[in-house]
């Protein structure tokens, strides 16, 4: 009991800035009372006390603005941040080192009894106001993104944002990224939301300059292989990126 409160502490100092002193910890962190207060009714459920089991984690709830169902089994150095409205099921699972920010939903999709809710493996992050769905599976490391309604398995190490949530090609949005400084473009403060309208429509001209910007470079490589004289590719690039998104946005 005392080396996992010691854990819930130090992975405060870990993964928050904005914490001081242990003291501080254990005395203004919800979300560390909130673990505290589930082990005790969480060992009560598993000696089929259901009903003060309820009681306490109703209690619980009301001091920390978290709910968590006794039945839930979370593991060693799980951290929620903030921790205001968030939700975790009975049937959920919580791997170590997860981390919960404020708003996170663990919920059900069924009314019908057995494994409702979802399993969160080792390292996941999910970010503020996520829901995440049904009796699926969060990989290793995977991060949620906030605001996403996830509803069905995400691989380990992968990113999944959006509603309903997606897998990200980490490798294309990387290529956003490089073409949007080549061009001189910066895409800050533009998620990669589908959703949006603006940002659908930002990252096809971004795709479609990567790809006239590939198509540019092998027919330079071809002019240069049979003895023309190129211009710099960098620079030809770059002008002709800038001039082809300028006359599709204008």
């Amino acid at each position: 009991m005392f080396s996992q409160l010691k854990e819930d502490i130090s992975v405060v100092f870990e993964r928050d800035p904005a914490a001081r002193t242990r003291w501080e910890i254990l005395t203004t962190y919800p979300g560390v009372h909130a673990l505290i207060m589930h082990r005790f009714s969480h060992w009560i459920w598993k000696h089929r006390f259901y009903w003060l089991a309820r009681f306490s984690s109703h209690i619980a709830r009301w001091l920390t603005g978290i709910e968590i169902h006794p039945g839930a089994t979370i593991g060693r150095r799980v951290f929620i941040d903030h921790g205001m409205g968030v939700v975790i099921g009975e049937t959920a699972v919580i791997g170590d080192d997860c981390t919960l920010y404020h708003g996170v939903t663990l919920g059900g999709t069924s009314w019908n009894k057995g494994k409702r809710h979802p399993t969160l493996e080792t390292g996941v992050v999910i970010g503020a106001g996520a829901k995440v769905l049904g009796p699926i599976i969060i990989g290793a490391n995977a991060k949620i993104g906030s605001n996403a309604v996830v509803v069905k398995d995400v691989p380990a190490d992968a990113t999944a944002v959006g509603i309903p949530a997606r897998i990200l090609d980490e490798a294309k949005t990387q290529q956003r990224d490089d073409m949007a400084k080549k061009i001189g473009f910066s895409a800050y403060a533009v998620s990669d939301n589908m959703n949006d309208p603006m940002a659908k429509a930002i990252h096809a001209l971004l795709d479609h300059a990567a790809k006239q910007d590939q198509k540019l470079q092998e027919v330079m490589e071809q002019l240069a292989k049979l003895g023309a004289d190129v211009e710099t590719d960098a620079e030809v690039g770059k002008a002709f990126d800038v001039n082809h998104l300028n006359k599709i946005v204008d």
